[in-house]
């Protein structure tokens, strides 16, 4: 039998309910005790490292980003997307010709001659891949255990558990980010934050987010730092004058930090003091970073990865050894315009997951900064008309010089949209062309932790399903990381 819940019985989640007994007389807020609280490490870090995750909200079209290339393959794609004769583009297929320039040319060929390229915007990202700086995850997604086609039709859920509310955007964004549906609060970024909070000068800058509030960063301790694409989120009257007045400001900055003998008037004190702190240390520290790699202009992510690209730059200021960043785009629920939208979509990510990469060479930590995406859920291969609808697993890419790149990892699934009718060797699809996932998220994440720094006995405090896989079909390290 499979714990649905395994994160109610892992030694941290003991930690976390003593923790919260302890409090429980107190008035003190748990999430703001930060530097009392921090769980031992599980490294001790002596270099620098980054995990960049880049979600992609609403949920990816697989089958036109990673895009099945050899004929055999590419045109059963082209069938079932509605193309037109002669391997060109209709309905939602794209043209193969047009996909010559972006084609992916692994060091060690797929089995059965299978052959993708990426989407026609997707040069950039195409370019790092053939150059050995970038690799791509086949059907990645949520999975509690393995399953094939059969055990997830089975209606025996107690040994074939499957993910909680499969195909719903607020719940596999929550579930990619946590391994939990909507409502979690920790996420497994954040518990990845939370071994690497002693290696840092100021732990509040182990999780950073620059897109706002995501369960991704959210750990036991670890708090995500949420910044600006124009750096920290200053408090205006503390960091400008008040009605045109210095006198006011600097009344206001010592009326909101003095002590208090009130418990949570001080405790209310003490946070924004550090709020106050951490904006200073953070301004000063990008001041000091000027960055001579070009960012594409009219590129919300792009703006977001210069700002993580400027923060680690800024490492050395900001005593940081280990660091975790959010970054995202949105508008990937495409159930129509998708010929239309999705190439939009694909440049930005691609001009920025290249240029971030490049300005990691410029300063010096490519093979200590890994950037990876991320999705809601893949969609289906079928087309609904004008685009496609919700999925389960899909492709992912990872970049970065430690990524043993110019590679694909996972296995390559057939073109199909049938439930295995006439081709006995298609496990992986659940109708529409919807993949079941060969590779779990867990697995995906435990190959991104084990490179960062986690070790082999924390990772099921980390990710709450890895204890399910393991074995030479569903390894808990992919071998994606150097």
């Amino acid at each position: 039998m499979h714990l649905l819940q395994p994160e109610l019985h892992t030694r941290r989640a003991f930690l976390r309910r003593s923790t919260q007994l302890g409090l429980a007389g107190t008035a003190l807020p748990f999430a703001l005790n930060l530097a009392a609280m921090g769980e031992a490490a599980a490294f001790t870090a002596t270099d620098y490292k980054a995990l960049v995750c880049v979600f992609l909200y609403g949920g990816n079209d697989y089958a036109n980003t990673v895009v099945t290339y050899d004929d055999d393959s590419y045109n059963r794609y082209n069938t079932i997307r509605g193309g037109g004769s002669g391997q060109t583009a209709g309905g939602i297929a794209l043209a193969k010709a047009d996909l010559t320039p972006t084609l992916l040319t692994p060091t060690t060929a797929l089995p059965g001659g299978r052959q993708y390229a990426l989407h026609p915007a997707m040069t950039g990202l195409a370019g790092l891949f053939n150059s050995g700086k970038a690799a791509v995850q086949l059907n990645v997604g949520p999975l509690i255990v393995p399953l094939t086609r059969t055990q997830y039709n089975s209606a025996d859920r107690t040994t074939y558990p499957i993910p909680p509310k499969l195909f719903s955007h607020n719940d596999q964004q929550s579930v990619w980010q946590s391994s939990s549906p909507e409502g979690s609060t920790v996420g497994w970024g954040g518990n990845i934050g939370d071994l690497a909070l002693s290696s840092n000068g100021n732990s509040l800058f182990t999780c950073i987010s620059v897109t706002g509030n995501a369960v991704f960063l959210s750990g036991d301790s670890a708090l995500q730092y949420q910044v600006s694409t124009n750096g920290a989120v200053a408090i205006n009257g503390v960091k400008n004058n008040v009605y045109g007045s210095s006198a006011v400001r600097a009344a206001l900055t010592s009326l909101i930090q003095q002590g208090s003998t009130q418990t949570l008037e001080n405790e209310y004190t003490r946070v924004t003091t550090r709020a106050v702190a951490a904006e200073s240390q953070i301004t000063n520290g990008l001041s000091a970073v000027t960055l001579a790699t070009p960012f594409p202009s009219n590129n919300s992510l792009a703006n977001q990865m210069k700002m993580v690209a400027r923060l680690i730059g800024a490492r050395s200021a900001l005593g940081s050894k280990r660091q975790v960043f959010l970054v995202s785009l949105g508008g990937f629920d495409l159930h129509d315009n998708l010929i239309s939208q999705q190439p939009v979509l694909m440049q930005r990510v691609s001009e920025a997951m290249t240029a971030f990469y490049d300005a990691t060479v410029e300063l010096g930590v490519a093979d200590k900064v890994t950037a990876f995406t991320a999705s809601d859920f893949g969609r289906t291969l079928s087309s609904n008309g004008d685009g496609s609808d919700h999925g389960w697993g899909g492709h992912h890419l990872m970049v970065g010089g430690a990524v043993k790149g110019k590679a694909f990892y996972g296995k390559a699934p057939p073109v199909s949209i049938t439930n295995n009718t006439g081709d006995p060797n298609d496990q992986w699809h659940v109708g529409q062309g919807r993949l079941l996932p060969s590779t779990s998220v867990d697995q995906y994440a435990a190959t991104l932790a084990s490179w960062f720094g986690v070790s082999n006995s924390e990772l099921a405090g980390v990710l709450p399903n890895l204890s399910h896989f393991g074995g030479a079909d569903y390894p808990t390290n992919l071998g994606f990381m150097a």
